[in-house]
């Protein structure tokens, strides 16, 4: 199944300079996908097109219906004041307003038996049980585990965090949200080698279970290899080549990165 087409994209920030020149590529479902090219080839363009952030000039862009789509950015940003728990709560937000009325229906009803308010407090209550509304707590302290988010962390204000936690915690959230395709860009940029690790290895979990797409803007040849089974090479806002990495080195990689 395609999670991801586009065709012959084309993105102008000024008349005459094309970012994306008819760039063209699919991501299939299950993929861990890089994205390489120099600066200002277009990939964080490209991105923000992707999540509907940035209109586009021409050509078209398909996202595989009832799929959900999370960024993971350089530098998350959520209001000021929130902590980790703040974060990680807005995955829950429509189960958040799902308890909200479950409580004003509760209250209704306390004063009488409307057979309409009970109806629907009980298809409700159903519908919240169904979308894991009493397992909230269990998800983040399974995924806060996997992502070595200790509950002193989970206290801290968001902003207080350095580089590589925000994006620990950034995924984290984007799992609880049940993201089906993941978008990172230069996700390693604020991480340590433990923690870039630590990132690439849950997000190849996330995929090799079937659970996940990954498109991911790198820099470092040498991660692409590791963490990419495909590389979509871009130059001039075009795909210039489109490589397994699978049996590819790093100075076959290399080699190809130096012509563009």
């Amino acid at each position: 199944m395609i999670d991801i087409s586009v065709s012959n994209l084309v993105k102008e920030f000024e008349v005459g300079t094309k970012i994306l020149d008819g760039l063209t590529f699919q991501v299939d479902t299950g993929e861990r996908v890089g994205l390489l090219g120099p600066n200002g080839c277009g990939k964080t363009t490209l991105l923000r097109i992707l999540t509907g952030v940035m209109d586009y000039d021409e050509g078209e862009v398909m996202i595989a219906p009832g799929k959900r789509m999370g960024l993971i950015s350089q530098i998350p940003v959520y209001p000021a004041g929130y902590t980790v728990e703040d974060v990680l709560a807005t995955a829950f937000e429509p189960l958040r307003k799902m308890e909200e009325e479950l409580a004003r229906l509760t209250r209704e009803m306390a004063s009488g038996t409307d057979p309409a308010l009970m109806s629907r407090y009980d298809k409700l209550t159903a519908a919240y049980e169904t979308a894991g509304g009493y397992e909230i707590d269990t998800r983040i302290n399974k995924v806060c585990n996997g992502l070595s988010i200790p509950q002193a962390m989970r206290e801290q204000l968001f902003d207080s965090l350095s580089g590589g936690e925000k994006t620990r915690v950034n995924l984290a959230r984007l799992i609880l949200e049940d993201t089906d395709i993941l978008l990172l860009d230069e996700p390693n940029s604020a991480l340590d080698f433990d923690n870039t690790g630590l990132l690439f290895r849950r997000v190849r979990e996330l995929v090799e279970t079937g659970e996940r797409t990954a498109l991911i803007v790198l820099h470092d040849p040498a991660l692409a290899l590791r963490w990419c089974r495909r590389l979509l090479l871009l130059d001039g806002g075009r795909l210039v080549d489109d490589v397994a990495t699978e049996g590819m080195g790093a100075e076959a990689l290399q080699a190809v990165l130096r012509q563009l």
